[in-house]
């Protein structure tokens, strides 16, 4: 396995290369992305912005602005703990593309914000049973500002944030019934 982190020495902000290295090595066993996967990891420390995106699957190529990995309290700083949330929602939708079983979700480009924003509670719930601190609350505003503020959402939330084993056909149909319940427009 290699991790590639570029660039190699930031000069914008003051992120520790060994340390989002540190995190993507600890997060591959975690997201069940065994050994012999390189990645590499393009940050954009030029934009304060959060976007962050899987370029590729097979090499995986993950890019982000630096905004996504910076400490909300600190600006410029590192947060590894954000970085972990970053990257292993990016790394858990690469281990979802790569299994069969999961299904054949259209690329992130032609995501409705709807089952994009579902897929990241998916996630982000693996990760937090992994043990990592992910932002729970902005996933629960997120998920509702998509699916609508009813219980039919909330539930779909708790399904999605709580489940494993769940196919891309799975999460489409949560997050539209959700969507229908709420009464909102998929956009």
């Amino acid at each position: 396995m290699a991790v590639t982190v570029t660039p190699a020495e930031f000069t914008l902000v003051l992120f520790e290369h060994a340390a989002i290295v540190d995190v993507v090595e600890r997060l591959l066993p975690a997201v069940g992305l065994g050994a012999g996967i390189d990645v590499t990891v393009n940050i954009d420390e030029r934009v304060p912005m959060g976007r962050a995106e899987v370029v590729s699957i097979d090499p995986v190529v993950l890019e982000v602005e630096g905004g996504a990995f910076e400490d909300p309290k600190v600006p410029r700083h590192l947060s590894v703990d954000g970085t972990a949330d970053v990257l292993g929602r990016l790394l858990l939708r690469v281990r979802d593309r790569r299994d069969p079983a999961f299904g054949a979700p259209p690329a992130d480009g032609e995501l409705s914000l709807a089952h994009k924003c579902a897929w990241d509670v998916y996630c982000v719930g693996r990760l937090a049973r992994q043990g990592y601190r992910p932002q729970r609350q902005r996933r629960v505003y997120a998920f509702r500002n998509r699916h609508g503020f009813s219980d039919a959402a909330d539930a779909a939330f708790d399904r999605l944030w709580r489940e494993d084993g769940l196919t891309w056909s799975d999460i489409v149909g949560i997050s539209d019934h959700a969507v229908a319940a709420g009464g909102r427009v998929p956009v």
